[in-house]
């Protein structure tokens, strides 16, 4: 008779738990992000403190958060790879994944394109539009192409999780490293070049454009003619560093 308390401590428990994963799911708390104090989480969740811990004693449980004494809950990194993992590594030393990595960019940042132009709100509209404005200004104020690169990044991560697709964002989120990498590379060989960078403005802003305007086939056409235009440029400035080298190789000989 005395563990009957327990019982309904114990659903209430699981439902706070669930309304965290949701939110983690949906984005609202990302991977690494350090969750609100209890006070102001047993508010917005309508619960007691007392349920709230015990809701965080499950999710600490399942692996999904991680607790520091003294410096709250944070999600924890789940599926993303580690920046020091071995695969990580292997794709980040060989040339030729970077084109594979902007192929798979093209397929999936098309396909988020489309669903965040078809189920964006005007909130995700508002958020996109933020980190496109950010993107702009950087350029404008001639950052370093790590900062350049980051904004960028969070330009089209913007656009992902306005598919409200969890999967699809985690998949991306998952590749985290490896996307900004790409997206490095193409900021720090592109962007000094004038040609280069007014074709990668004029994609950026057909790609807004198209998402918060709710065309869905443009968005997604948008997205991958802006990747695999990159992918090409980067290809025509390789190949014309072989020339270069070849020819200077043959002029100034081998004898």
């Amino acid at each position: 008779m005395q563990d009957k308390p327990a019982g309904p401590r114990l659903q209430v428990a699981d439902v706070v738990c669930g309304r965290i994963e949701r939110l983690i799911v949906d984005g609202v708390f990302k991977t690494g992000q350090r969750l609100p104090s209890e006070r102001r989480l047993s508010a917005k969740l309508g619960v007691s403190r007392t349920a709230l811990r015990e809701g965080l004693k499950l999710l600490r449980a399942r692996g999904i958060i991680d607790t520091v004494q003294g410096r709250g809950s944070q999600v924890a990194q789940l599926s993303a790879p580690a920046a020091g993992s071995p695969l990580l590594h292997l794709f980040s030393s060989q040339p030729r994944t970077l084109y594979d990595l902007l192929e798979v960019r093209a397929l999936l940042e098309g396909e988020s394109a489309r669903l965040a132009a078809l189920r964006g709100t005007e909130a995700d509209f508002v958020l996109i539009g933020r980190s496109y404005q950010a993107m702009l200004e950087a350029h404008e104020q001639a950052l370093e192409p790590a900062a350049q690169a980051r904004l960028d990044h969070a330009f089209h991560l913007a656009i992902c999780e306005a598919s409200h697709n969890p999967v699809l964002v985690q998949t991306l989120g998952s590749l985290n490293g490896l996307l900004l990498n790409s997206v490095f590379a193409s900021v720090n060989n592109l962007f000094h070049r004038p040609l280069h960078k007014r074709q990668i403005d004029r994609q950026h802003a057909r790609l807004y454009h198209a998402v918060t305007g709710r065309l869905p086939e443009q968005a997604r056409k948008a997205a991958q003619a802006h990747i695999q235009g990159i992918a090409q440029s980067l290809k025509e400035i390789e190949d014309e560093e072989q020339r270069l080298v070849r020819a200077t190789l043959r002029l100034q000989g081998w004898d």
